[in-house]
């Protein structure tokens, strides 16, 4: 008996286009174990029961490989048990094809390792990029994660304060909005001239410098 599983790793996730795919490849909905877990654990109430379910001579398939686990100890463990209980696992999407309920094929058990390697790679590199960009917009002074809403009854408070030459400090403590919230919303304040010189003389001078 064929049996499926499918997984997500958020709750926000939608399993539907996985269900749909194992069930053109001939699962039956009704055998089709769910979750909503990040394949971090392998404790999945969905697995598992698809574990628990399944008997000898049955295969488990799945649309990739990597929805048994997120490491290669981890999916090798998996389909190393299952082998030695007569289950097989089947995938469907990977570009190299796995079917282990034919234990004795060297060329599928090498498959099983270089795809379970291939995701673990993906998913590592996936992380060092969104890592880089965040560093790379720290660095550029933007701010990651949502928008901080500021009351605009506040900031308008603000902004008065201001222009009436308070300094950041004093406008932070009468009005509780964080300092990096008021250097992002409140304009710059007009550029001080250095000395007493009409703004066209000083920058004829800095010019002429």
């Amino acid at each position: 008996m064929e049996l499926g599983y499918a997984r997500v790793s958020t709750a926000k996730q939608d399993l539907d286009r996985q269900v749909e795919a194992l069930v053109a490849a001939g699962v039956a909905r009704d055998k089709i174990f769910l979750d909503k877990k990040s394949g971090a654990t392998t404790d999945r109430p969905g697995l598992r029961a698809v574990l628990e379910y399944a008997r000898e001579g049955d295969v488990i398939v799945v649309n990739t490989l990597d929805r048994l686990g997120r490491t290669v100890r981890d999916t090798l463990n998996l389909i190393h048990d299952l082998t030695d209980r007569g289950v097989g696992v089947r995938n469907l999407a990977d570009p190299i094809k796995v079917d282990s309920a034919n234990p004795s094929d060297p060329m599928g058990q090498l498959a099983v390792v270089l795809l379970a390697l291939f995701a673990q790679m993906e998913r590592t590199y996936t992380v060092e990029r969104a890592a880089h960009a965040r560093a790379v917009a720290t660095a550029k002074g933007r701010r990651i994660g949502r928008p901080v809403l500021v009351d605009a009854d506040k900031l308008a408070y603000a902004a008065h304060l201001r222009e009436a030459g308070h300094s950041i400090a004093e406008i932070v403590a009468k009005t509780g909005i964080a300092r990096t919230s008021l250097y992002r919303h409140l304009p710059p304040r007009a550029v001080e001239h250095l000395t007493a010189a009409p703004a066209t003389e000083q920058a004829a001078a800095e010019s002429a410098r």
